[in-house]
C-alpha cells in the first residue's frame, strides 16, 4: 500500500505552493517563507479574499482571526479574510514583496519587491507600498501604550 502523501496535513501546503511555506517566525508567530529563490517581480501566490459583512467583523474583532484581518475597498469601508497564506504575511517598512489588490475580483495578489533568498520569510508593508515608513495600526497602539 503506497504511503498518501497528504497524509501529514503540514505537508499539503507544499504540495499545493511548492515555493512557499509556513513556518515559525520570530516574534511574529508564523510567516511565509521562500522555498527556493524568488525573482524580484516573480508572482508569489494569488489569494481569493473573503470579503465580509460588518456584522461579520464585529464576530473577528473578537476572536483570533482579529489578527488576520483588514480593511477592504475603495473607500476601506469592508474588511477581508485572504484565504491560502495570504493573511500569514508579516509586516515590515523594509518588505521584500508587495501585493496588488483587485476589488472587483475580490483577490490580493503577492509578488517578489527584490530577489528573495530559500528560507527567507517573505514580509508585505501593510501599508501597501514596500517602503512606506508610517506607522501601521498596532505600532501606532504600541507608541499609545507605552505613553500612557
Amino acid at each position: 500500500m503506497s504511503k498518501n502523501k497528504f497524509a501529514n496535513a503540514k505537508n499539503i501546503f507544499r504540495y499545493s505552493i511548492p515555493h512557499i511555506y509556513i513556518a515559525n517566525s520570530p516574534n511574529k508567530g508564523r510567516g511565509v517563507f521562500a522555498a527556493r529563490p524568488l525573482k524580484k517581480g516573480e508572482p508569489i501566490e494569488l489569494c481569493p479574499v473573503l470579503v465580509l459583512s460588518n456584522e461579520d467583523t464585529e464576530l473577528i474583532i473578537r476572536s483570533k482571526l482579529y489578527h488576520h484581518y483588514f480593511v477592504w475597498g475603495d473607500d476601506s469601508s469592508r474588511s477581508g479574510l485572504a484565504l491560502g497564506f495570504g493573511s500569514l504575511y508579516n509586516h515590515s517598512y523594509q518588505a521584500n514583496a508587495r501585493y496588488q489588490v483587485d476589488y472587483e475580483a475580490e483577490t490580493l495578489e503577492i509578488f517578489a519587491y527584490r530577489d528573495i533568498e530559500a528560507g527567507e520569510e517573505i514580509f508585505i508593508n501593510y501599508n501597501g507600498e514596500p517602503n512606506d515608513p508610517e506607522p501601521v495600526w498596532f505600532d501606532k497602539k504600541k507608541d499609545r501604550d507605552t505613553t500612557t
